[in-house]
């Protein structure tokens, strides 16, 4: 029987490939519902091929448009409307595997009400771990829900790790497992050999030019500045509960080599494979057995030479914010990314430098201030929505 498959943030690239990964195993999962943001046309066209029973855009008008353009087209499929439909989807009891992919905070409690609801939960938002940490991966014990890494790097560290590790996610004990470290890979974006007196022209079309990945505009940028590095290493230190001694990022311009498990006895895994986000949607979607994705495997005779270069914060200050604000505390995480996602909005609006978002994200972690338990999501959020004014204020200031 197939499984019963729900996208959060269809329309995106972690939804494509989602749904690349469905075409080549049309008998093993339906799709039971869609989500998606603006991209009324692209969803119309999932609607079309895959014929899920719901679908829901969390923009009021494009929703609206949705719906008229299924009814036009004489479409089963049943148009939800209003954010808390997507919650509420995500905890259907029909559903088996939710695929989290929502860019941003905005993809934040959907996903944990899946994680409530007990699911399988393919997890792309890295931000719900950035923003909420401990409450997510507690909620995740107490339900019994089963999250499984999709980030390419996350992705292939849990592939590296014994079974006693994949089964205790944010409760596992490396040392015990005899895991030394955790080697976290990045590409170091497309200006990793340019000046440092160059960065201050960058435009948002060269910041979203990547090298080997194809992706959205704001993840695009945040691996120009690596800051998707950094929630990347705040991810890694929630699900696989590091201490800051066992994990350090590698910059590997090739993007082959995935990321890196180091034992204690000098073995290292690694896990390599093209840049391709099918491979690990395959991985988590059919865990634990394996299927087929649609992605070309490895020719090793035409890879070249495999490189890597210790990072430079003077070059990516956003990545040495997110491990500082890593072991300072929950509400130093939720900020970095609130204040984030505001600056970069600022810079491909053309309001702010490349150089200048990290400048934001500083002001707002030296103005942090919270009142209450990091353990109380209500908290949290208060925490995020203080961060986009002192954001908001700082862009301000510098295009005064």
């Amino acid at each position: 029987m197939s499984k019963q498959l729900l996208i959060l943030g269809a329309t995106g690239s972690i939804g494509s490939s989602t749904l690349k990964v469905l075409r080549e195993n049309p008998d093993s999962f339906s799709l039971f519902g869609v989500t998606g943001g603006k991209n009324v046309s692209a969803m119309l066209e999932i609607c079309r091929e895959f014929a899920p029973k719901f679908a829901v855009m969390a923009d009021p008008t494009s929703n609206q448009e949705l719906r008229k353009a299924i009814l036009d087209a004489s479409l089963t499929c049943e148009v939800l409307a209003g954010e808390d439909a997507i919650t509420q989807l995500a905890a259907e009891p029909d559903v088996d595997l939710v695929m989290a992919a929502i860019v941003g905070a905005a993809g934040l409690l959907p996903t944990l009400s899946a994680v409530e609801a007990g699911k399988t939960v393919l997890l792309a938002n890295k931000e719900a771990l950035v923003m909420s940490g401990a409450i997510f991966m507690d909620a995740a014990k107490r339900s019994g829900a089963q999250v499984l890494p999709v980030d390419s790097e996350h992705n292939a560290i849990f592939q590296c790790m014994p079974e006693a590790v994949q089964n205790t996610l944010g409760y596992c004990d490396l040392k015990a497992a005899g895991i030394s470290k955790i080697l976290l890979t990045g590409s170091g974006g497309p200006f990793r050999y340019n000046s440092l007196d160059s960065l201050a022209s960058v435009t948002p079309e060269q910041a979203c030019a990547h090298p080997n990945w194809s992706m959205g505009k704001k993840i695009s940028v945040d691996s120009a500045t690596m800051m998707n590095k950094g929630l990347e290493y705040i991810e890694a230190k929630r699900l696989f509960n590091t201490q800051p001694k066992q994990i350090d990022v590698i910059i590997h311009p090739q993007s082959i080599i995935h990321s890196m498990v180091q034992y204690c006895d000098g073995s290292v895994l690694a896990q390599m494979g093209q840049p391709d986000m099918a491979t690990p949607i395959a991985h988590v979607m059919a865990y634990p057995k394996r299927q087929t994705s649609g992605v070309e495997a490895l020719d090793f005779f035409s890879i070249g030479e495999l490189s890597f270069i210790p990072p430079d914060y003077s070059r990516y200050p956003c990545l040495k914010l997110a491990i500082d604000a890593c072991y300072d505390s929950q509400a130093a995480t939720t900020c970095l990314n609130a204040a984030n996602e505001i600056a970069v909005d600022a810079f491909l609006a053309g309001r702010i430098k490349f150089i200048q978002i990290a400048d934001v994200v500083a002001s707002c972690l030296d103005k942090l201030s919270y009142i209450g338990q990091e353990t109380e999501l209500s908290v949290l959020l208060e925490v995020d929505q203080k961060a986009r004014l002192h954001a908001g204020a700082a862009v301000k200031r510098i295009c005064a």
